[in-house]
């Protein structure tokens, strides 16, 4: 009797590895004070956040190629083990500097679990169900973001912050148990090409390039280290098309962008994950600093968004068989624009209860944009390609948070700082950072607080004009969409 993929199980299986690499951030974020008191390395604490980024992006193209290549199976249990180790050595880290190489293994790991995760989904379910599927998948992005902080606080006062890292060892040997016992995939030929190496570091150096630019942009903003990374960022990508043109078997094939729904729909989804950002970050904020409540708020106000985002996915799962791309994907981004409007209108005296509403608002909103997107950038190219696209929307999505948090970070710091010159409040350079903490604005002087919360709410303002404006350009892409075919007018 030939074996068959248990389908059940496998999806069960793709959603924890979409949580355990979700749940990754927040838990490490939570555990963070405790790690820097442990190790000693405030001043390279970033690099803990920003590297498991950085190799997770850097490398999830080359996995999605070679999850068309070789099959889903053997690279997603790769990037399992190489997660699992990475977490092994966070766990037994001695210092900062050994976390951080040992946080860049687990990124790279990571790199390839999500995205080969959400192609094994686009391999078993038809395009109705495949929308519902992400959309629990999506999901465990959001249990991730509120289970995250109240399981690292938990682990980190019982049993020590080392923990945090190590239960991902037996999760991840589960993991890599159920898809070798559950997930069948047939016998894949050899094309007898060889593996597109120069492309792959091509791409990879690239990508790092790029993303190290905005990082650093958004700590020391303009200098010459980020001019320099941007103009070794341009030349990688050109020498990387000069590379693909000629390769026998391309990481990425360069008729992927002949398409243009392809090219529109991964736009689009970097402009959402962008505005996502603003909202993840700065809504806490805003609870915080402008309306003084406690840091819980601010994760309560959020978890309509997560909950809401799986309605939107099963409403854009129906919709995508019975409407075109295009008609799907304006309702959408017109409801994400509505929820914006909201946060860019709001007064700084409205209560925190308006918030819940805007962000269940933008949960309908984006749970239908982002899986819209995915659905359509996996139905535009040959199942040959599956991988490969799968990857780059993730890829698409990845890059634009990243350079989306440090625009709202100039942003944010440039008419904070422009505003407390001019009204000569302070000489406190760290007044700012006071005022977002609940526990240190106690101290503050009570005839600092209105005004700072004034210039507080000035450039949360600014950011969410950014973040509007984002899903205005969104839109008007949208719009290139042929209605009838579903596909981009020539």
């Amino acid at each position: 009797m030939k074996k068959e993929t248990n389908v059940k199980l496998v999806t069960v299986a793709v959603f924890v590895a979409t949580f355990m690499t979700a749940i990754e951030g927040t838990i490490v974020t939570t555990a963070m004070p405790t790690i820097v008191g442990s190790l000693h390395g405030i001043e390279i604490m970033n690099w803990v956040f920003s590297i498991y980024l950085l190799t997770n992006a850097m490398l999830t193209p080359i996995y999605g190629k070679l999850a068309d290549t070789i099959g889903r199976k053997p690279v997603f249990i790769f990037g399992t083990l190489l997660f699992v180790i990475g977490s092994a050595l966070c766990g037994m880290s001695n210092s900062m500097e050994t976390l951080i190489v040992a946080r860049a293994i687990q990124g790279m790991g990571a790199g390839a679990m999500m995205p080969v995760a959400l192609t094994i989904i686009g391999d078993l379910y038809s395009m109705e169900k495949r929308a519902k599927v992400l959309g629990f998948n999506s999901t465990a992005w959001g249990i991730a973001s509120v289970v995250g902080p109240l399981a690292g606080g938990l682990i980190v006062d019982t049993i020590g912050w080392h923990w945090i890292f190590f239960i991902n060892v037996p999760i991840g040997a589960i993991l890599i148990a159920m898809i070798w016992r559950y997930l069948v995939e047939p016998k894949r030929e050899k094309t007898g090409k060889p593996m597109d190496l120069k492309g792959s570091l091509t791409l990879a150096a690239t990508l790092l390039a790029l993303l190290l630019a905005f990082q650093f942009l958004g700590d020391q903003g303009f200098s010459m280290p980020v001019i320099l990374l941007i103009v070794v960022s341009v030349f990688g990508l050109a020498y990387f098309i000069f590379v693909e043109k000629r390769a026998q078997d391309p990481v990425i094939a360069l008729n992927l962008f002949h398409s243009r729904l392809f090219v529109v729909v991964n736009l689009v989804a970097a402009l959402a994950s962008g505005f996502l950002m603003a909202v993840d970050v700065y809504i806490p904020m805003w609870m915080q600093g402008v309306l003084g409540l406690p840091a819980g708020i601010g994760g309560l106000v959020l978890a309509p968004l997560s909950i809401l985002w799986m309605v939107g996915s099963f409403i854009a799962g129906r919709w995508l068989v019975q409407k075109s791309v295009k008609e799907v994907l304006i309702v959408f981004l017109a409801v994400i624009l509505i929820g914006g409007a909201g946060l860019f209108l709001i007064p700084i005296s409205a209560s925190w209860l308006w918030f819940f509403l805007i962000s269940s608002v933008l949960g309908v909103g984006l749970g239908g944009t982002i899986v819209v997107c995915t659905v359509t950038a996996q139905s535009s190219v040959g199942h040959d390609q599956l991988g490969v696209a799968t990857s780059f929307n993730t890829l698409a999505r990845t890059i634009g948070q990243t350079i989306m948090v440090s625009v709202f970070g100039i942003v944010m710091n440039s008419i904070t700082a422009n505003a407390l010159q001019k009204g000569s409040l302070t000489k406190d350079p760290d007044i700012m950072n006071k005022l977002v903490n609940p526990q240190t604005a106690k101290l503050l002087p009570e005839k600092l607080l209105a005004p700072l919360r004034e210039i507080l709410f000035s450039g949360l303002h600014g950011v969410f004009g950014v973040a509007l404006l984002l899903v205005a350009i969104a839109l008007v892409m949208t719009l290139l969409i042929s209605k009838k075919s579903a596909t981009i007018k020539e």
